[in-house]
């Protein structure tokens, strides 16, 4: 059974679809009625179904007019691709983060599934005996290398 959090994620998807530029802007009141729920109800959906990882940026305004914008990152280019990458990746990034990502491009066709198994093989928690600073900075580092071959190479 579908939860309200399914359903206001499944709203929010689908007129993000039906957008020409990928953009929306809702106000959380406005959805909370509309849902019968409370405001704090849409911030959880927005804050967790929502993510960089999930490839969305959000901004939001608080008070009277305030809203919440979200927008779904269109990688239409290698050079759109490169910068969400090291945006999100940065100098040092966790396992889960990096899963996310991998996910993201396997289902969006941007690697292969060949790829994705040897990536995450490599980047397995099991594979560094550090800790999780220094796993998470190389971590990071070899993401980087390890797609900037991928993408060079397409």
């Amino acid at each position: 059974m579908r939860t309200i959090s399914d359903l206001i994620e499944e709203f929010l998807k689908g007129i993000i679809a039906e957008s020409h530029d990928g953009v929306v802007e809702v106000q959380r009141s406005t959805l909370a009625e509309q849902f019968q729920c409370v405001p704090s109800q849409i911030n959880y959906v927005i804050s967790t179904r929502f993510t960089i990882d999930d490839g969305f940026l959000i901004e939001s305004k608080r008070g009277g007019g305030g809203y919440i914008r979200i927008q779904k990152l269109l990688i239409d280019s290698a050079e759109r691709l490169h910068e969400i990458l090291s945006e999100i990746i940065g100098d040092s990034t966790s396992h889960n983060t990096a899963i996310m990502v991998l996910d993201r491009l396997l289902a969006e066709e941007f690697i292969s599934e060949r790829e994705y198994k040897v990536i995450r093989a490599i980047i397995a928690r099991e594979t560094f005996n550090l800790g999780t600073k220094e796993a998470d900075i190389i971590r990071a580092n070899i993401m980087k290398i390890s797609l900037g071959i991928v993408f060079s190479e397409g």
